[in-house]
């Protein structure tokens, strides 16, 4: 028997295919804020680098509290003016958002809504989360990343036909999916 040879005689995977973690971001975001007598005006340019070359900029309103519950935002170059709800929890790890938008551009109204979770696919596959690290005053990055993973596996067995002892190494894709630089200016 072939010594790279794996469950059942397949070809068993090298760990470049178990195991690849990509640290090349899809998405970079600059976005400016001004905080003026209890709201935030912000405008964001957004650069997308797959699947295709793209660009967005977004303007911003949102309140300043944390209890805010909205915000609003408008996208000069697609002409689309949107109002969103904050993420209201359903559960300790399922987020609802809705919103109701106007596309000058198309003519049209409408409204969305978005159920998610930092779970994805089957539930317990994939993590996606957003890390945030505080530069300076004023000056925030947040890291926008992502891993689905199949966790490691040791099953055995005796008198059934099947091997004693088997292990399934696991895989991870992990990928550093956006990064985004949040300058802030406060009046204090």
């Amino acid at each position: 028997m072939d010594s790279n040879a794996g469950v059942n005689g397949e070809e068993a995977a090298s760990w470049d295919e178990l195991y690849n973690i990509d640290l090349v971001p899809s998405e970079l975001f600059l976005k400016f804020r001004k905080q003026l007598q209890g709201f935030t005006l912000g405008v964001n340019f957004e650069f997308y680098n797959a699947p295709i070359n793209d660009f967005q900029t977004k303007l911003v309103l949102k309140p300043l509290s944390d209890e805010r519950r909205w915000k609003f935002i408008y996208e000069p170059i697609r002409q689309d003016v949107r109002i969103l709800s904050k993420k209201i929890p359903i559960t300790k790890f399922l987020n609802l958002q809705v919103g109701i938008g106007h596309s000058f551009f198309l003519k049209a109204t409408g409204w969305k809504w978005k159920l998610n979770t930092c779970f994805g696919n089957d539930g317990f596959s994939r993590l996606r989360n957003k890390t945030s690290v505080g530069l300076c005053d004023g000056v925030d990055f947040r890291f926008g990343w992502k891993a689905d993973y199949v966790l490691p596996e040791i099953t055995g067995a005796l008198g059934t036909g099947e091997p004693l002892f088997n292990m399934e190494s696991g895989r991870l894709q992990a990928s550093l999916d956006r990064v985004e630089a949040i300058f802030t200016h406060t009046d204090d």
